[in-house]
Protein backbone atom coordinates (compact mmCIF):
# COMPACT_ATOMS: atom_id res chain seq x y z
CA UNK A 1 0.00 0.00 0.00
CA UNK A 2 2.87 2.14 0.91
CA UNK A 3 3.94 2.27 -2.74
CA UNK A 4 0.48 1.43 -4.61
CA UNK A 5 -1.14 4.40 -3.14
CA UNK A 6 1.31 7.11 -4.96
CA UNK A 7 1.28 5.46 -7.66
CA UNK A 8 -2.79 5.06 -8.05
CA UNK A 9 -2.97 8.83 -6.76
CA UNK A 10 -0.31 10.50 -9.29
CA UNK A 11 -1.56 7.95 -12.47
CA UNK A 12 -5.14 9.51 -11.45
CA UNK A 13 -4.43 12.94 -11.46
CA UNK A 14 -2.64 12.51 -14.92
CA UNK A 15 -5.39 11.02 -16.81
CA UNK A 16 -7.22 13.67 -15.37
CA UNK A 17 -5.16 16.29 -17.32
CA UNK A 18 -5.48 14.60 -20.25
CA UNK A 19 -6.77 16.94 -23.65
CA UNK A 20 -10.46 14.85 -23.47
CA UNK A 21 -10.59 15.53 -19.73
CA UNK A 22 -12.00 12.39 -18.62
CA UNK A 23 -13.50 13.61 -15.15
CA UNK A 24 -14.36 16.78 -16.44
CA UNK A 25 -13.19 20.03 -15.30
CA UNK A 26 -15.06 20.55 -12.11
CA UNK A 27 -14.23 19.46 -8.49
CA UNK A 28 -13.16 16.08 -9.73
CA UNK A 29 -10.40 17.43 -11.74
CA UNK A 30 -9.35 20.04 -9.02
CA UNK A 31 -9.60 17.35 -6.29
CA UNK A 32 -7.70 14.91 -8.41
CA UNK A 33 -4.29 17.73 -9.13
CA UNK A 34 -3.99 18.01 -5.50
CA UNK A 35 -3.98 14.80 -4.54
CA UNK A 36 -2.22 13.20 -7.13
CA UNK A 37 0.53 15.95 -6.95
CA UNK A 38 3.88 14.02 -5.95
CA UNK A 39 4.56 15.68 -2.86
CA UNK A 40 0.95 15.30 -1.62
CA UNK A 41 0.71 11.25 -2.88
CA UNK A 42 3.54 10.35 -0.97
CA UNK A 43 1.89 11.70 2.27
CA UNK A 44 -0.80 9.33 1.37
CA UNK A 45 2.04 6.72 1.19
CA UNK A 46 3.35 7.58 4.25
CA UNK A 47 0.02 7.74 5.93
CA UNK A 48 -1.25 3.82 4.70
CA UNK A 49 2.47 2.60 5.99
CA UNK A 50 1.37 3.75 9.77
CA UNK A 51 -0.85 1.00 9.77
CA UNK A 52 1.72 -1.57 8.79
CA UNK A 53 3.20 -0.82 12.65
CA UNK A 54 3.57 -3.51 14.77
CA UNK A 55 4.30 -3.62 18.69
CA UNK A 56 2.91 -1.94 22.01
CA UNK A 57 4.03 1.54 21.18
CA UNK A 58 3.52 2.09 18.14
CA UNK A 59 3.95 5.57 18.29
CA UNK A 60 7.35 4.63 19.39
CA UNK A 61 8.10 2.39 16.50
CA UNK A 62 7.29 5.55 14.33
CA UNK A 63 9.49 8.32 15.33
CA UNK A 64 12.28 5.28 15.25
CA UNK A 65 11.19 4.46 11.62
CA UNK A 66 10.96 8.48 10.94
CA UNK A 67 14.48 8.88 12.61
CA UNK A 68 15.86 5.97 10.56
CA UNK A 69 14.90 7.44 7.09
CA UNK A 70 16.26 10.98 7.75
CA UNK A 71 19.25 9.50 8.52
CA UNK A 72 19.44 7.71 5.46
CA UNK A 73 17.76 10.15 3.35
CA UNK A 74 19.72 13.14 4.70
CA UNK A 75 23.19 12.44 2.92
CA UNK A 76 21.22 12.00 -0.52
CA UNK A 77 19.41 15.21 -0.46
CA UNK A 78 22.35 17.17 0.93
CA UNK A 79 24.64 15.89 -2.20
CA UNK A 80 21.61 16.48 -4.65
CA UNK A 81 21.52 19.98 -3.68
CA UNK A 82 25.43 20.55 -3.72
CA UNK A 83 24.73 19.77 -7.42
CA UNK A 84 21.48 21.63 -8.27
CA UNK A 85 20.24 23.14 -11.63
CA UNK A 86 20.55 26.53 -9.90
CA UNK A 87 24.71 25.73 -9.33
CA UNK A 88 24.54 24.44 -13.43
CA UNK A 89 22.67 27.96 -14.45
CA UNK A 90 24.91 30.05 -12.80
CA UNK A 91 28.03 28.08 -14.05
CA UNK A 92 26.40 29.22 -17.58
CA UNK A 93 27.63 25.46 -18.89
CA UNK A 94 24.55 25.10 -21.02
CA UNK A 95 25.52 28.48 -23.46
CA UNK A 96 29.06 26.83 -23.30
CA UNK A 97 28.03 23.44 -24.82
CA UNK A 98 25.40 25.03 -26.88
CA UNK A 99 28.24 26.84 -28.56
CA UNK A 100 30.90 24.60 -28.62
CA UNK A 101 29.04 21.57 -30.50
CA UNK A 102 27.02 23.42 -32.22
CA UNK A 103 29.07 23.09 -35.31
CA UNK A 104 28.11 20.74 -38.42
CA UNK A 105 29.01 17.12 -39.08
CA UNK A 106 28.18 15.62 -35.77
CA UNK A 107 24.72 14.68 -36.19
CA UNK A 108 23.16 12.67 -33.48
CA UNK A 109 26.60 13.28 -31.19
CA UNK A 110 25.23 16.69 -30.68
CA UNK A 111 22.62 15.85 -28.17
CA UNK A 112 23.96 12.86 -26.90
CA UNK A 113 27.34 15.23 -25.59
CA UNK A 114 24.99 17.88 -24.50
CA UNK A 115 23.11 15.45 -22.24
CA UNK A 116 26.00 13.23 -21.41
CA UNK A 117 28.34 16.74 -19.89
CA UNK A 118 24.41 18.05 -18.45
CA UNK A 119 24.14 14.41 -16.40
CA UNK A 120 27.51 14.42 -15.37
CA UNK A 121 28.16 18.11 -14.24
CA UNK A 122 24.85 18.10 -11.89
CA UNK A 123 23.67 14.75 -11.86
CA UNK A 124 19.62 14.93 -12.88
CA UNK A 125 19.14 12.78 -15.07
CA UNK A 126 15.57 14.66 -15.90
CA UNK A 127 17.30 18.49 -15.80
CA UNK A 128 19.76 17.04 -18.35
CA UNK A 129 16.66 15.64 -20.87
CA UNK A 130 15.19 18.95 -20.66
CA UNK A 131 17.75 21.32 -20.46
CA UNK A 132 19.13 19.44 -23.69
CA UNK A 133 15.85 19.19 -25.62
CA UNK A 134 15.44 23.36 -25.14
CA UNK A 135 19.06 24.02 -26.22
CA UNK A 136 19.07 21.89 -29.30
CA UNK A 137 15.26 22.10 -30.45
CA UNK A 138 16.38 25.14 -32.73
CA UNK A 139 19.74 23.29 -34.30
CA UNK A 140 17.85 20.45 -35.62
CA UNK A 141 17.55 21.33 -38.97
CA UNK A 142 21.84 22.26 -39.46
CA UNK A 143 22.27 18.82 -37.65
CA UNK A 144 20.34 17.11 -40.77
CA UNK A 145 17.69 16.17 -37.67
CA UNK A 146 14.85 18.28 -38.77
CA UNK A 147 11.87 15.46 -40.16
CA UNK A 148 9.74 13.63 -37.65
CA UNK A 149 12.35 10.53 -37.90
CA UNK A 150 15.09 12.72 -36.98
CA UNK A 151 13.24 14.01 -33.80
CA UNK A 152 12.84 10.53 -32.69
CA UNK A 153 16.08 9.75 -33.21
CA UNK A 154 17.11 13.43 -31.63
CA UNK A 155 15.07 11.65 -28.59
CA UNK A 156 16.61 8.09 -28.30
CA UNK A 157 20.10 9.91 -28.50
CA UNK A 158 19.09 12.55 -25.44
CA UNK A 159 18.24 10.05 -23.39
CA UNK A 160 21.40 7.74 -23.87
CA UNK A 161 23.32 10.70 -22.96
CA UNK A 162 21.15 11.38 -19.78
CA UNK A 163 22.44 8.22 -18.46
CA UNK A 164 26.13 9.50 -18.12
CA UNK A 165 27.20 8.96 -15.53
CA UNK A 166 26.11 8.51 -12.48
CA UNK A 167 28.40 9.69 -9.59
CA UNK A 168 28.32 11.78 -6.44
CA UNK A 169 26.11 14.71 -7.36
CA UNK A 170 23.09 12.39 -8.43
CA UNK A 171 20.76 11.28 -6.04
CA UNK A 172 20.17 7.59 -7.38
CA UNK A 173 23.93 6.74 -7.07
CA UNK A 174 23.63 7.49 -3.51
CA UNK A 175 20.19 6.07 -2.89
CA UNK A 176 21.67 2.66 -4.33
CA UNK A 177 25.40 2.75 -2.59
CA UNK A 178 23.55 3.97 0.78
CA UNK A 179 20.12 1.39 0.89
CA UNK A 180 22.83 -1.59 -0.77
CA UNK A 181 25.60 -0.06 2.41
CA UNK A 182 28.25 -0.78 -0.49
CA UNK A 183 31.86 1.75 -0.13
CA UNK A 184 31.26 4.94 -1.78
CA UNK A 185 34.32 3.91 -3.88
CA UNK A 186 32.77 0.47 -4.93
CA UNK A 187 30.15 2.52 -5.66
CA UNK A 188 31.97 4.32 -8.30
CA UNK A 189 33.66 1.20 -9.68
CA UNK A 190 30.57 -0.52 -9.96
CA UNK A 191 27.68 1.52 -10.95
CA UNK A 192 29.52 4.46 -12.40
CA UNK A 193 31.27 2.08 -14.70
CA UNK A 194 27.78 -0.05 -15.51
CA UNK A 195 26.16 3.69 -16.16
CA UNK A 196 28.99 4.72 -18.65
CA UNK A 197 28.75 1.15 -20.29
CA UNK A 198 24.84 1.40 -20.83
CA UNK A 199 24.41 4.40 -22.13
CA UNK A 200 27.59 3.95 -24.48
CA UNK A 201 25.87 0.95 -26.27
CA UNK A 202 22.11 2.52 -26.08
CA UNK A 203 23.62 5.42 -28.10
CA UNK A 204 25.51 3.20 -30.64
CA UNK A 205 22.46 1.84 -31.21
CA UNK A 206 20.83 5.02 -32.67
CA UNK A 207 23.51 6.09 -34.88
CA UNK A 208 22.87 2.61 -36.58
CA UNK A 209 19.06 3.34 -36.68
CA UNK A 210 19.66 6.50 -38.48
CA UNK A 211 21.81 4.71 -40.81
CA UNK A 212 18.75 2.60 -41.69
CA UNK A 213 15.44 4.52 -41.52
CA UNK A 214 16.96 7.68 -42.66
Amino acid sequence: MPILVPLVLICAASSAKLPSLPYGEGVALEILSFIGTPVIALIFGLISSSFLLSGDSKLAVFNEQMHEAVRTAAPILLSTGAGSGAVLAASELTTILSDSLSGPGLGLAVPFLIAAALKSAQGSSTVSMVTTSALVAPMLGSLGLGSELGMVLTVLAVGAGAMVVSHANDSYFWVVSQLSRIPVITAYKTLSVATAIQSTAAFLTVPLLGAVLL
